[in-house]
């Protein structure tokens, strides 16, 4: 029995962490860029675009395809960033909880 309501309080605290977590992703932004920097877009830690970013060198006629790759790499390079982030304070914010490999370490699902 001693064992179940330890188990219970590591629940609770976990959901408490989880909770504090998910407000903290939703309230982080992250930038990503391509193109050494001439393309950068802003992600919402929901994943939501808050900003593009476009050198004017980039807005010439015949360049739309090269443009659409570049704004397309920036958004990759942003949503890695983001991913790696959250995975960094889950794992922080899990570490001590004596959870098995594999859990806390992940992505969660948002939005």
């Amino acid at each position: 029995m001693k064992d179940l309501m330890g188990l219970m309080s590591k629940a609770k605290e976990m959901q408490a962490r989880m909770a504090e977590l998910q407000e903290e992703v939703e309230a982080m932004e992250v930038a990503g860029a391509s193109g050494g920097g001439l393309v950068s877009v802003t992600l919402s830690g929901k994943g939501d675009l808050k900003g593009l970013s476009i050198d004017p060198s980039l807005m010439k006629e015949g360049e739309g395809e090269i443009l659409e790759d570049l704004i397309v790499a920036a958004h990759a390079d942003a949503r890695m960033k983001l991913e790696t982030a959250m995975a960094e304070k889950t794992q922080s914010m899990t570490a001590g909880l004596g959870l098995p490999p594999g859990m806390g370490g992940g992505k969660f699902p948002f939005g």
